[in-house]
């Protein structure tokens, strides 16, 4: 059952965080909805421009509406993640979306006030949630690429004057975290003094955490040991996302790992039988995979077992 972003957000505020996931194909949403539906947790499917194009949206739509009758006890929203003007405005009339997010973060203040604005008023006529984003995440992800040098925090005070001033329903916040598989160096870690700042002078407001994947070592060890070349790097700790939803983060952004649980199977698959050509074979052990991935994620954001609490909820 496709339900409001909104009201996923009311029901998990300062309790847990739902693991906003994106897909891009068959296998992906086989294994989403069967991870979800095996951990009994709400969730967020993530449709980027990117997947979007990948195929056709309708394609992809289509499969999202065939494993909702799949599965009719999964509880989720859909969300355009990372959208521009045309895509945003594209995807509300759609009437598809539980929400979209408008990113104009690469703006100045005042530019990314008036973009977020109009997707605002446009998105709230259907009652369409809006996310937007202020401060830059670093790294790259499909069309975003913003070099460390340039990335920021998220300013409290002004996050507090942008959301008053756009009217928009959650903000991604820039408190560390960045884009892709190469996120930290060193010591560096997540700023969660911007977090309870901000709660503080915004509190009930949900907040977003994009760029989390935790790029787990063993996988990058894997696919490197199967005819990868990935660099090592350092991603979120897991264990800081319950922290993160006391502050106020009621959606985590996932998308790195899931690719890596992809790269794995397949690079291991037919590294082992390599006169194997049928798709179907890595596939079948991906979907069990992935489904297993979603799984641990739930449990680490607090959404696993939270599946009939949200259904009596939305009563």
């Amino acid at each position: 059952m496709i339900v409001p972003t909104k009201k996923l957000f009311e029901h998990a505020y300062g309790t847990y965080a739902l693991g906003a996931y994106n897909i891009n194909n068959a296998e992906q949403i086989m294994g989403l909805f069967r991870g979800n539906m095996n951990s009994q947790a709400p969730f967020i499917i993530q449709l980027s421009k990117g997947a979007r194009a990948y195929t056709d949206k309708r394609l992809l739509e289509g499969m999202i509406r065939s494993a909702e009758e799949i599965f009719p006890e999964a509880i989720f929203a859909v969300h355009l993640d990372h959208g521009d003007l045309e895509s945003c405005l594209d995807a509300i009339t759609s009437d598809f979306y539980s929400s979209v997010m408008i990113d104009a973060s690469d703006q100045d203040f005042d530019t990314n006030v008036k973009i977020t604005k109009q997707v605002v008023d446009a998105a709230h006529k259907k009652n369409i949630s809006v996310e937007a984003e202020l401060g830059q995440l670093g790294g790259v992800e499909e069309h975003i690429s913003v070099a460390e040098s340039d990335a920021k925090l998220t300013n409290p005070n002004e996050a507090k004057k942008f959301i008053e001033f756009t009217g928009c329903d959650s903000l991604a916040c820039a408190i560390g975290t960045s884009h892709g598989a190469y996120k930290f160096s060193g010591t560096q870690a997540l700023h969660f003094d911007v977090l309870e700042d901000i709660q503080k002078l915004m509190p009930g407001f949900p907040l977003v955490m994009h760029g989390s994947s935790s790029v787990p070592q063993e996988e990058i060890e894997k696919i490197n040991a199967a005819g990868g070349a990935l660099k090592s790097a350092k991603g979120v700790n897991e264990d800081e996302f319950a922290h993160a939803a006391t502050l106020g983060v009621t959606k985590v952004n996932i998308d790195t790992d899931g690719r890596l649980v992809w790269c794995r199977v397949h690079r291991e698959f037919f590294k082992d039988k390599p006169a194997e050509f049928d798709l179907r074979g890595p596939g079948k052990i991906f979907m069990a995979e992935y489904a297993a991935y979603i799984e641990h994620k739930n449990k680490k954001l607090g959404s696993a077992g939270q599946l009939e609490k949200v259904r009596t909820f939305l009563k």
